[in-house]
């Protein structure tokens, strides 16, 4: 993903005669050349068929849509309606439930993450990081941002993960791994996942653990 701008040409001195009629030509079509390098493309979009002049960027209820060169467009969801939803699912963890439930201060249980697009359809999902009040990341979630509102479509219970999309655009997930006698300070390993969307549901493709250092 690239955007490319016309440079600005040096100044020349004037010659003293004209410019014979070929130079002319092909300095115009240089200029209708780099009138056309403009423009955005976004990472699992069609490109246009035409240079179009900019336009304001979309808007989406709980979050807005903001172009990034060379990125998934990046989103901001309102972690309160995401609150909302994550609460009314049926299959949200007690322990999760449990720190959404009590937390009053949704940024001390819920804070943004990266914006990916591991969909492949041009519709954003944004990471959201859950953590106990204290800041210790227990897990995240995987939220899609559509015109309705934040749509939580996809979850995993991991400590302390880092979280970046790959070139092909799978999750690669990495986290933590403590034994009994750890201290939060301190894991003994740490453990790297990759997640691909098959078109229905997210699949873990390769799993490796590594020991701390």
């Amino acid at each position: 993903m690239r955007m490319w701008r016309a440079g600005r040409a040096s100044p020349v001195a004037r010659p003293r005669t004209l410019l014979p009629a070929v130079v002319t030509t092909i300095a115009l079509a240089g200029l209708s050349a780099c009138a056309n390098g403009g423009g955005l493309r976004v990472e699992g979009a069609d490109a246009p068929s035409s240079t179009a002049s900019p336009s304001a960027p979309p808007s989406v209820m709980g979050g807005s849509v903001r172009p990034t060169q060379g990125r998934t467009p990046a989103v901001t969801v309102d972690l309160a309606e995401v609150r909302i939803k994550l609460l009314a699912d049926k299959h949200l963890p007690d322990f999760s439930r449990r720190v959404l439930v009590n937390c009053s201060v949704i940024s001390r249980c819920l804070s943004r993450g990266k914006t990916v697009d591991v969909m492949h359809n041009g519709t954003p999902q944004q990471i959201v990081l859950i953590h106990s009040l204290e800041g210790f990341v227990f897990g995240f979630f995987l939220i899609a941002v559509e015109p309705a509102g934040p749509r939580p479509m996809w979850s995993l219970k991991v400590d302390q993960p880092t979280i970046n999309a790959s070139p092909q655009g799978d999750l690669v997930v990495e986290s933590k791994v403590y034994a009994l006698d750890d201290k939060v300070c301190c894991p003994s390993g740490r453990r790297v996942e990759v997640y691909r969307w098959n078109g229905r549901q997210m699949i873990k493709v390769s799993s490796t653990d590594q020991e701390g250092d």
